[in-house]
């Protein structure tokens, strides 16, 4: 990792603390600087304002949600199986104290100003790699879903009801067995809507 990159790791990391703590009104580009221990004319050359920072931890939050995502599908799978899998994309997002931590700081930021939820939003690929699966395992005669779309939405909720929004207005972090028994249920759930 170069030095730039170092050092705009350490902005990012001393500023989703001082949002966490101080919520975006309340942030200080100044004290961002010294949690981060670099100078403030290296926070502004990285990011030229309190609101380009803000959308670069978005970015980061989004790219951990796109990463995961970064499987092929595979035919030959059975569908039960694939669902699980692409349940366990989500789930070990949410089993991360980090990410946990992250998404609870966004959520907070991005309720109070819809610019940066639509900003968020527009980030995110999750939505459409879960259709896309859904639709090609209608395709293939595996799930009957007139609506891939709704459906990967419906998958998705099944799991976030219960391991994302209950944990993330607690300040908790599921346990591995807690989310694959919500994995596991979401999918015969699932299953028992859409499959063939």
């Amino acid at each position: 990792m170069s030095v730039s990159d170092q050092k705009k790791k350490q902005i990012i990391e001393a500023a989703i603390a001082e949002f966490q703590e101080k919520g975006f009104a309340g942030a200080s580009m100044d004290r961002i600087s010294e949690r981060a221990q670099v100078s403030k004319r290296t926070v502004y050359n990285h990011f030229e304002s309190k609101e380009v920072l803000f959308k670069g931890i978005n970015q980061c939050l989004a790219d951990q949600i796109n990463t995961a995502l970064e499987f092929p599908y595979d035919p030959d799978l059975p569908i039960r199986d694939t669902l699980v899998r692409l349940g366990w994309a989500e789930g070990e997002l949410m089993i991360s104290p980090c990410f946990m931590s992250l998404a609870r700081m966004i959520m907070s930021e991005t309720i109070r100003d819809p610019e940066l939820a639509a900003d968020m939003n527009a980030r995110m690929t999750k939505l459409s790699v879960f259709a896309e699966y859904i639709q090609r395992a209608t395709g293939e005669g595996k799930l009957s879903a007139d609506d891939p779309g709704v459906a990967a939405e419906q998958f998705l909720g099944l799991i976030k009801s219960r391991a994302f929004y209950p944990n993330i207005y607690a300040s908790r972090v599921p346990e591995r067995d807690e989310m694959e028994k919500i994995i596991e249920e979401s999918v015969d759930l699932f299953l028992a809507k859409y499959g063939t």
